[in-house]
C-alpha cells in the first residue's frame, strides 16, 4: 500500500505541477516585495512586547498590579428640579509600583456642558430641509445649564484640595506623590441638571410622561477615578459621547435619598429592607428567591398605577453596598412594576429583576426577567460563574445602557399593548445584550475608552449563542454571512476594529457586528467550539476582576488553544480587507502512459531519478489519451488481502484551482455533488494558503462523476462575492459593482 502512495504522490505531484503551469504567471512584484508581507507572518511586530505585568501567553504577569478605589456616597434626588446633589468621600489605593503626582478624575456629565467642545467637534452642513422646531432648537435655543456643578474639593479635614478642570476630566493636584502601596482620601461635593434622554440625549437621565411622572435612569452621575496602569499611565482621554469608559474596581457605600413613593434598585446590596419595602413587598420578594421557574411580581401593575397618581413630599434613603464593582447606576421611579425569579448559576442563587412602568407591558411582564436569566445562565457557561448576587433590567424608551448589576434598555408596545415581531426581538436582544456587559467590561475590565470592540464585540458574539437559546425562531440568523455586506462595502469608509472608537467610522458594525462575526467564525469553523470555548473561558477567568488588552485576549486564545491565529488577527482586526474565495478552474483529469511535454522535459533532464521510480503514469487533460494500464499492472500484482484493504479504483479525477481575491485567508470549505445526488464535504485550513496568497490547487478523486462542486455552501466565511463559489459556474450573485468599489 505505501509503494503504491508513492508511486502516485510522485506521479501527481509531477503532472500536477506540470497542470498548474498552464495558469498564468504573475507580473513581475514590486521591489518591496522583499519586505514579508505573507499573511500569516507573526503578530510580533504588531503586539507589544510581553513583560513581568503581562505575559507572551495573555496572562497576567507576577508583577501585574491595579488601583482600588472606594466611594462612600450621599445622592439626593430632587424631583421637583430634575437635578442630583452628591457628597462622596473617595479612597484612593496606589497598588501601583510608582508614586503618583497627581490622580485623575472622570467628569462626564461635562461632556453636555454649556462651553462643551463635543458639539464643536462634529462636521455640519447646511440642510436642505428642517422643520420650525429643529431650526428654533438649533439656532434660537438657549443651552442649557447641563454638566457637574463643582462645590467642593477638599482634604479629609476639610481643607480646599488643589484641582484643576480640564472639560471631562478633572486633576487633583497632590500636596506631594502618593507613594507606592499608599492611600489618600478625599472629599467632592457637586450638583447637576438632569438631561431628558428623549429630548436632550444622554446614555442615562430622566423620561418624562405625558401626566409628569418621571423614569429616573440615573449613571455616570457622580466624579469617578479614572485607571493608571504603571505601563500604558493615565487613561485620561476626553469623553466626546462615544467611546465609553476605564474604571478602577473598588468598594461602594452608597445613600440614595428619592420621593418616598419611589421605587428604587442599584448596584450593590440593599441595607435597609424593613426600611424602604413594605411588609407584602418584603415577603413577595423572599416568595422570589425560592422561585426558579415564575417570576414573582414584588409591585404588581395595579399598585404602580395607584401609585402614580399621587406625588409624596416625603423622602426614604435606600442605603447599598457594593464589594469589588467598577461602576455605580440606580433608577428610581413610582412608576415601577417590579418582578423578581431566582437564577441557578452551577448551583449558586442569583436574582434576576426587572423594572418598568406600565407602557412596557405586558411585553416585559411576559420575556423581561426571563431574558435575564437566559443571560446569566449562558454567559456563565461560556465564561465564569456570575459572581454578584443580583441583575436588573429597568425599562426606559430609548436606552439601551450597562452598569454593574443594573441596565437600562428600550423595547416598548404600542399604546393599546399589541408589539411586532421586530419590537419583541428588539427588546428581548437589547436586554441579553446589556446584561451580558455584567460580564464584559463590568467584570473583564477592558478599556472601552480605547478599544470598543473589546467590550462590545465580545458581548455581542456571547449575545449572539444565549439569544439562540432563548428563542432559536426569533434569532436565526448567520453572523458571517450578515457581515458581508459591511466588509463589502466602500473601503473609504471602513476603519479596522482595532482603531479607538472616537474616530470609527461605521461604529455599529465595526465595534459590535465585524468582530461578533469574527468570533462566531473562529468558533464554528476555525478552531471548533471545544477548543475555542476552553480558549475564551480562560481569557475570561484570567482577566476578571482585571484589565486586559488585545494582546492580552489574543496571545490567550492562541496559547489556551495550541492555534497560531496571526493571520486572522492580522486581516480581521487589523485592516479593512475582505473574505472573496473561489473556484477559478476546473480540470477533469485522466490516467495515461504519454507525459506531456513539460513531464518529458523533465525525465530528459533527470533520467537518473525517473528511471530510478521504475514504471510511471502520467495525468492529462485529454480524454482521448486515457490508458491506465500502469496502474491495471501494478494492482494485479497485490496480494488478496492488499487488495482488499485498497479502496475502489477511482474513476473520475478533477483538479480544482481555487483563487482568492480577497485579502484575508479562510479555511477552503468544499462541497461535492455527485451525480446520484450524494454530497460530500471536505475543509482544508486557511493554512493552504501559507505559500501562495493568490492560488491553490487540490485534486478529488471519486468512483463517480461530480456534477458540482461549491465553496463555502452555508456560508460559513463572511465571502463577499459569492459569484465564482460553484462550478459549474451560476448566475451571479454579488453585491452591487463590489469589485468595482474596492479595486485601488
Amino acid at each position: 500500500m505505501r509503494k503504491l502512495a508513492t508511486l502516485l504522490l510522485a506521479v501527481l505531484f509531477v503532472s500536477t505541477s506540470a497542470l498548474a503551469q498552464e495558469a498564468p504567471k504573475k507580473e513581475k512584484q514590486p521591489q518591496d516585495a522583499r519586505v514579508d508581507q505573507n499573511k500569516f507572518r507573526q503578530l510580533k511586530d504588531v503586539l507589544p512586547t510581553p513583560n513581568d505585568q503581562r505575559t507572551a501567553s495573555g496572562a497576567p504577569g507576577h508583577q501585574y498590579t491595579q488601583q482600588k478605589v472606594d466611594y462612600v456616597m450621599d445622592i439626593r434626588l430632587d424631583e421637583a428640579n430634575d437635578r442630583i446633589y452628591g457628597d462622596e468621600t473617595i479612597t484612593y489605593h496606589n497598588n501601583s509600583k510608582d508614586a503618583l503626582e497627581y490622580l485623575w478624575v472622570q467628569l462626564d456629565q461635562n461632556m453636555r456642558a454649556p462651553d462643551s467642545k463635543t458639539p464643536l467637534a462634529q462636521s455640519k452642513g447646511a440642510s436642505g430641509w428642517q422643520t420650525p422646531d429643529q431650526f428654533v432648537t438649533t439656532n434660537m435655543g438657549k443651552a442649557k445649564d447641563f454638566g457637574f456643578k463643582i462645590e467642593a474639593v477638599k482634604y479629609e479635614d476639610g481643607r480646599d484640595l488643589s484641582h484643576t478642570i480640564n472639560r471631562t476630566m478633572m486633576r487633583i493636584n497632590l500636596p506631594q506623590p502618593l507613594a507606592s502601596g499608599s492611600t489618600f482620601k478625599f472629599r467632592i461635593k457637586w450638583n447637576y441638571l438632569i438631561n431628558d434622554i428623549n429630548k436632550d440625549g444622554g446614555r442615562s437621565g430622566l423620561e418624562t410622561f405625558p401626566d409628569g411622572n418621571k423614569n429616573y435612569t440615573i449613571a455616570q452621575f457622580f466624579p469617578r477615578l479614572a485607571v493608571y496602569d504603571n505601563v500604558e499611565g493615565w487613561q485620561n482621554m476626553q469623553f466626546w459621547g462615544r467611546s465609553e469608559f476605564a474604571l478602577e474596581f473598588g468598594d461602594y457605600d452608597v445613600k440614595l435619598t428619592v420621593p418616598a413613593d419611589h421605587i428604587t434598585e442599584a448596584t450593590g446590596e440593599l441595607q435597609n429592607e424593613k426600611d424602604v419595602l413594605t411588609r407584602t413587598q418584603r415577603k413577595r420578594f423572599e416568595q422570589a428567591r425560592k422561585s426558579f421557574k415564575n417570576p414573582v411580581m414584588i409591585v404588581t401593575q395595579a399598585e404602580a398605577e395607584v401609585a402614580e397618581k399621587g406625588r409624596s413630599t416625603k423622602t426614604k434613603t435606600w442605603h447599598f453596598k457594593a464589594k469589588n464593582v467598577r461602576d455605580y447606576a440606580f433608577a428610581s421611579s413610582r412608576k415601577y412594576i417590579w418582578d423578581a425569579m431566582a437564577t441557578n448559576v452551577n448551583g449558586k442563587t442569583v436574582m434576576a429583576i426587572s423594572l418598568y412602568p406600565k407602557e412596557g407591558n405586558p411585553l416585559w411582564e411576559e420575556h423581561s426577567t426571563r431574558a435575564v436569566a437566559t443571560t446569566l445562565v449562558e454567559y456563565s457557561k461560556l465564561t465564569f460563574d456570575y459572581p454578584y448576587s443580583k441583575a436588573i433590567s429597568v425599562h426606559s424608551e430609548r436606552q439601551g445602557m450597562e452598569y454593574p448589576m443594573i441596565c437600562f434598555n428600550f423595547g416598548r408596545p404600542n399604546p393599546d399593548g399589541t408589539y411586532s415581531d421586530r419590537t419583541k426581538k428588539g427588546m428581548i436582544g437589547v436586554i441579553i445584550h446589556e446584561v451580558g456587559h455584567n460580564f464584559f467590561p463590568m467584570i473583564v475590565n477592558s478599556d472601552e475608552r480605547q478599544w470598543t470592540w473589546m467590550d462590545e464585540g465580545l458581548n455581542s458574539f456571547v449575545e449572539i449563542l444565549a439569544e439562540d437559546v432563548y428563542d432559536p425562531v426569533l434569532f436565526a440568523s448567520n453572523p458571517a454571512k450578515d457581515i458581508t455586506r459591511y466588509m463589502g462595502g466602500d473601503q473609504s469608509n471602513i476603519s479596522p476594529i482595532m482603531s479607538q472608537g472616537d474616530y470609527v467610522k461605521q461604529f455599529g458594525p465595526n465595534a459590535y457586528s465585524k468582530p461578533a462575526a469574527g468570533l462566531y467564525m473562529l468558533r464554528k469553523t476555525i478552531m471548533g467550539p471545544e477548543l475555542f470555548d476552553y480558549a475564551f473561558r480562560t481569557y475570561s477567568k484570567r482577566w476578571m476582576f482585571k484589565h486586559p488588552t488585545p494582546a492580552d485576549f489574543f496571545r490567550t486564545m492562541e496559547d489556551a488553544s495550541g492555534m497560531d491565529l496571526d493571520w486572522f488577527w492580522r486581516g480581521w482586526f487589523y485592516t479593512t480587507d475582505y473574505v472573496d474565495l473561489g473556484i477559478k478552474e476546473v480540470k477533469p483529469l485522466y490516467l495515461t502512459d504519454k507525459p506531456n511535454e513539460r513531464t518529458a522535459g523533465l525525465i530528459k533532464q533527470y533520467p537518473a531519478y525517473f528511471k530510478g521510480l521504475g514504471e510511471l503514469m502520467f495525468l492529462t487533460t485529454k480524454k482521448e489519451d486515457s490508458n491506465s494500464a500502469a496502474l491495471d499492472k501494478h494492482l494485479a500484482t497485490l496480494s488478496a488481502d492488499k487488495k482488499a484493504a485498497l479502496k475502489e479504483t477511482p474513476k473520475f479525477m478533477y483538479q480544482v484551482e481555487f483563487e482568492k481575491p480577497g485579502g484575508i485567508p479562510m479555511p477552503i470549505i468544499v462541497e461535492l455533488t455527485y451525480a446520484d445526488g450524494t454530497k460530500k464535504r471536505e475543509t482544508f485550513p486557511a493554512q493552504i494558503w501559507m505559500k501562495d496568497d493568490a492560488k491553490v490547487y487540490r485534486v478529488f478523486t471519486s468512483a463517480q462523476e461530480v456534477t458540482n462542486i461549491t465553496v463555502d455552501p452555508d456560508f460559513e466565511t463572511a465571502d463577499v462575492d459569492t459569484s465564482n463559489n460553484s462550478w459549474p459556474k451560476k448566475e451571479a450573485n454579488k453585491f452591487d459593482n463590489f469589485k468595482n468599489k474596492t479595486k485601488g
